[in-house]
């Protein structure tokens, strides 16, 4: 890789400057580290907070990850970048989180960037479990930010969807009902059981606890403005990369990844959905381009003007500039999903969303549980372990809570993020590329669902042509067993009920009242078998 361009602000931001990266391990960490390191040339070094592993030492934590394909590029172009990896053991929810003393006087000696991204992504989380990651864990990371002695910026990562009550999400902050200082409390003498009766009262009209507590977080380091030099940055929901690091890398099923896998192995049938509404996603590529860029500008204007009055909040979010809705999600879905299918299909994929919540559960019931009772029974006799019924359980726990954000439209205003890509000179605009434009709808999907089927499932490309073999006697099979299905009901139908015979034979008088086909109906009636 050539060496730094001097006309790259954001790169020459960096230069000699070092970084703490908490959630350096998730989805969106991983693809920060990388971008770090990659574009940053003369970066000093990313500290990243890890739990500790049991027999595994935090060099030899580093030393695994860097051997994932997100790290590919730098191993190829820039390998002696990966000696700026530092892996530190520690935990959010710890005091001075939880660093050794050692590690703790070299971070508060050298860090001026912290990038806060741990937080427990899991929606159905019980409501202690989220306070004490993302709520402590923030309140952790703001006490030891205040013993840094060279910091700049403290970037908070955030949900556009922790004010899921309100419609339009400006790039500001909101009051909030609630202290999150009052939540801790309460969390430290409160036990489970207690927490869990007064849960859903108390995180009204949130839908599940992790946005709740995003939304109290966000409060938190609003509260320490003054003190520290916070920004917040609200992403929407992130997929699979566009390009960089390697086009389509994603390293999990969660989210729309998940339903698009789920609906391509045929095991996701129908989901509760209205399609006319806009789905609200964010590449991983860009969304960490906008922390990278945004942590450089707002460190860049607090040095020149001093501290804001408001806390700077960015919308990490697409809509004002690349609209598609839920039903063309479905619709070039099913298109990829025939041309590029997965390995193992279990039926042919030919789901659907509906917007009607009777009607869905009566489709789950015939498309999802019948079908896996019946496979499980099969794996029964045939001495094979049985999973369909357990699969398709945790396929509609996990609709259950993804139902909430799929009926609903947000409108995410986005103009301060906006005004980042813009802002840049040529060569920041093509080091951290967030321009959504020129992409094509379609040409992405196909990306995110190749990423998942050669990242997450670990199939090799060479089998697509079996698998579209596959699809096509899967097709003939779908179609040979509903035909099958809709002439057993029409015969229960006739056979059991006097008034359905009586419409037939209805039918059947009012076609033979037409003029041709009545005389063919009454001759076909005449005739008498040999």
């Amino acid at each position: 890789m050539a060496e730094s361009s001097p006309a790259s602000e954001i790169s020459a931001f960096y230069d000699g400057r070092s970084v703490l990266v908490t959630g350096g391990t998730g989805f969106m960490g991983k693809v920060l580290l990388e971008k770090l390191l990659y574009a940053c040339d003369h970066l000093r070094s990313v500290f990243v907070l890890v739990r500790p592993k049991r027999g595994r030492s935090p060099k030899e934590r580093r030393d695994d990850i860097v051997q994932l394909p997100v790290f590919q590029r730098v191993r190829s172009e820039c390998p002696e970048r990966l000696e700026k990896l530092v892996f530190l053991h520690g935990d959010v929810q710890e005091e001075d989180l939880g660093l050794s003393q050692q590690d703790l006087a070299v971070v508060r000696r050298e860090v001026s960037v912290v990038f806060h991204c741990a937080a427990t992504l899991r929606l159905e989380a019980k409501l202690k479990d989220s306070i004490r990651m993302n709520l402590l864990g923030t309140w952790n990371v703001l006490q030891l930010c205040k013993t840094l002695k060279k910091l700049e910026v403290l970037v908070h990562l955030s949900t556009a969807f922790c004010y899921c009550d309100l419609e339009e999400l400006g790039e500001k902050m909101y009051p909030c009902p609630h202290d999150p200082r009052d939540i801790l409390r309460a969390a430290r003498w409160m036990d489970d059981s207690m927490l869990d009766t007064i849960t859903a009262q108390l995180i009204h009209p949130h839908p599940n606890t992790y946005t709740f507590t995003k939304r109290l977080a966000e409060v938190l380091v609003e509260q320490h403005l003054q003190e520290l030099p916070v920004v917040i940055a609200r992403p929407s929901i992130v997929t699979p990369s566009w390009k960089e690091p390697v086009a389509g890398w994603v390293d999990s099923l969660n989210g729309p990844v998940g339903l698009l896998a789920a609906a391509g192995k045929g095991v996701l049938r129908s989901m509760y959905c209205r399609g006319e509404l806009h789905a609200e996603v964010m590449s991983v590529d860009f969304a960490i381009n906008g922390l990278v860029t945004l942590a450089a500008r707002e460190a860049t204007r607090r040095a020149k003007e001093g501290s804001p009055s408001e806390v700077p909040v960015y919308n990490i979010t697409s809509s004002s500039v690349k609209r598609m809705t839920w039903k063309e999600v479905l619709d070039y879905g099913r298109q990829i999903v025939y041309e590029y299918p997965f390995e193992w299909t279990v039926w042919y994929p030919d789901g659907n969303i509906r917007s009607s919540k009777l009607v869905h559960k009566i489709c789950v019931i015939f498309q999802h549980y019948l079908p896996a009772y019946f496979l499980d029974f099969l794996f029964l006799i045939f001495g094979q372990k049985r999973f369909m019924v357990r699969l398709q359980r945790r396929i509609s726990d996990g609709l259950e809570l993804l139902q909430y954000f799929t009926t609903r439209e947000w409108n995410f205003r986005n103009e301060r993020f906006l005004a980042l890509y813009t802002g840049l000179n040529a060569e920041d605009k093509r080091r951290f590329d967030m321009d959504m434009v020129p992409i094509e709808p379609y040409e992405y999907l196909v990306t995110a669902s190749l990423g998942a089927r050669f990242y997450c499932f670990h199939e090799d490309p060479a089998s697509l042509p079996r698998c579209r073999r596959n699809i096509r006697i899967l097709y003939v099979l779908d179609r040979t067993a509903k035909a099958l299905f809709v002439m057993l009901l029409l015969w229960l139908l006739v056979g059991y009920s006097e008034t359905a015979r009586s419409a037939l034979d209805t039918v059947a008088e009012a076609l033979r009242s037409l003029p041709l086909l009545g005389s063919v109906l009454t001759r076909e009636s005449t005739l008498q078998p040999i």
